[in-house]
């Protein structure tokens, strides 16, 4: 089963040592692994890390590329926080 995050767990992983977390359309993805191998650069990668980048991301991007890679680096969801 998918792991939840809370948008404030993934904020906390925002290196490659924390494992470089990401956000696209709610789901989370682990990039510590590929940011090496980022044709796009690991600087872009980095400066999204515990952020969604869901908008950079389709700017770049199309639905092929997270077909391709979003099995092997997905981790998880992101989790509504309860408002209290």
């Amino acid at each position: 089963m998918a792991e939840s995050f809370t948008p404030k767990q993934v904020a906390e992983h925002n290196t490659v040592d924390n494992g470089l977390y990401i956000i696209i359309d709610g789901d989370v993805y682990g990039l510590a692994s590929f940011v090496d191998e980022h044709p796009g650069g690991a600087k872009i990668l980095k400066r999204v890390g515990g952020k969604d980048a869901s908008k950079q991301f389709w700017k770049y991007h199309n639905e092929s590329v997270l077909k391709k890679y979003g099995p092997k680096l997905k981790v998880g969801t992101v989790k509504e926080e309860a408002k209290l």
